[in-house]
């Protein structure tokens, strides 16, 4: 855990603009948060005129309204009212979607980037695309919410940074809550979208990021264990090897998946970025515990085998740092924060172990210059996996018996709004 994120908690520096000085915000990413799309306000009382009861129609647009007017203001107390408004939006608009009532395609619904107020609002006449929407903005606020709790206000000046357990364990269900929703994005909701709209959506809302995004959560989650692991004496070095490579796997899979999208700039290059680096500090992690076993053999390869394990591990650790300054210059840029968690522990002991094992078992190495080959490593099944969200049921106001009248008026409908364009 090395360079760092929040879009609440910034450093914050200055520039010269003619004589005054602006202030900018440099975010800190320990878990990377993806831009958060806000919604724009939609009219839903036109294309739904004469179809849905009023008071159906009036219930979206207020539990839409208030989305928008809390994503304006994020942070504190209004980020736990943010959430309870989306899931409160939820189960109305999943009535939009249910295809027997025709209503899929009515409504445009606007969505933007908060931090970029230069760009223009995306919009999609989809209902799907709007719960795909709610449910990514409410993993990308958990994700930015598990980052807050990793980069405590009163360690932000210090050169050494230290994480509550409550913390940890607060953002370890953080990520997972957020790999639940993304994953069900991925598995449930993409595949009701037509193709023509998936080819439209924005990187971040494709199969390739939702994916990368909601496995590489995982890899943070068992970096925190395998940090957990270390400070515990009952945890033996088979956990802490297995955690480590497990971790691996999950970065490996993410940058796979993330590899796939059509990416050239910005957040989505950041994001490699950011997987690549975190990709190389598992690496060293997982060859560093991975020669530990392997040094407790009795025989001269095995030793042979762990002193390349860990001069490896040196070198993916100094590609690490590297890589880590290679993210946070990367535009948008961001902030490098201390080392801390199970890599502050490992920055102190690979290049420790690596220098003493190699002047330990330099004559080993000089005679049996036929073994000098890195081992593989161990290859185990991923054991964690995304918490399990599932959709909420739709409104009860659906079932109405009003709906059910004002259902049989839609072709009506749909010619009164002809009729209007054209009188226009």
């Amino acid at each position: 855990m090395g360079c760092t994120s929040s879009s609440s908690i910034s450093s914050k520096m200055y520039t010269t603009v003619g004589r005054k000085k602006k202030k900018v915000n440099i975010p800190e990413f320990t878990v990377f948060v993806p831009p958060l799309r806000v919604p724009v306000e939609s009219d839903f009382q036109l294309p739904l005129k004469g179809i849905l009861p009023r008071q159906l129609v009036d219930r979206l647009s207020t539990h839409r309204g208030r989305i928008v007017s809390l994503a304006e203001d994020i942070g504190g107390p209004a980020l736990t009212e943010l959430k309870r408004a989306l899931d409160d939006y939820l189960p109305v608009l999943l009535g939009l979607t249910k295809a027997e009532y025709g209503l899929e395609e009515l409504v445009d619904f606007k969505w933007k980037i908060l931090q970029d107020r230069r760009q223009e609002a995306f919009c999609l006449e989809n209902s799907w695309f709007e719960v795909l929407s709610i449910i990514h903005m409410l993993a990308v606020l958990s994700l930015s919410e598990a980052n807050s709790l990793l980069i405590p206000k009163d360690h932000m000046d210090t050169c050494e940074r230290n994480v509550s357990e409550e913390y940890k364990k607060d953002a370890i269900d953080l990520l997972l809550k957020a790999s639940g929703y993304l994953e069900l994005c991925n598995r449930e909701i993409l595949t009701r979208l037509p193709f023509e709209i998936k080819n439209r959506l924005p990187v971040d809302l494709q199969s390739g990021a939702l994916e990368a995004m909601f496995i590489q959560a995982l890899g943070q989650v068992t970096e925190m264990q395998l940090g957990i692991a270390v400070e515990s004496q009952k945890a033996t070095l088979s956990v802490k090897r297995r955690l480590a490579c497990e971790q691996l796997n999950y970065f490996a899979q993410a940058h796979n998946s993330l590899s796939e999208c059509n990416i050239t700039h910005g957040y989505g290059k950041k994001h490699l970025l950011f997987i690549k680096w975190k990709y190389l500090e598992a690496k060293a992690a997982a060859y560093y515990y991975h020669g530990l076993i392997l040094d407790k053999g009795s025989e001269p390869s095995c030793h042979i085998s762990a002193v390349y394990c860990f001069l490896a591990a040196e070198e993916l650790l100094a590609d690490s740092k590297k890589a880590c300054i290679t993210f946070s210059i990367a535009a948008p840029v961001t902030r490098a924060s201390p080392v801390w968690g199970v890599m502050k522990h490992l920055h102190q002991k690979i290049p420790e172990v690596a220098s003493r094992k190699s002047q330990m078992y330099g004559y080993l190495l000089d005679q049996e210059k036929a073994l000098q080959t890195l081992p593989d490593l161990p290859d185990f099944a991923l054991s964690l996996r995304p918490d399990d969200y599932k959709l909420p049921e739709i409104d009860l106001a659906w079932d109405s018996d009003k709906w059910e009248t004002q259902v049989q008026t839609l072709k009506e409908h749909l010619k009164d709004v002809e009729d209007e364009t054209e009188s226009e």
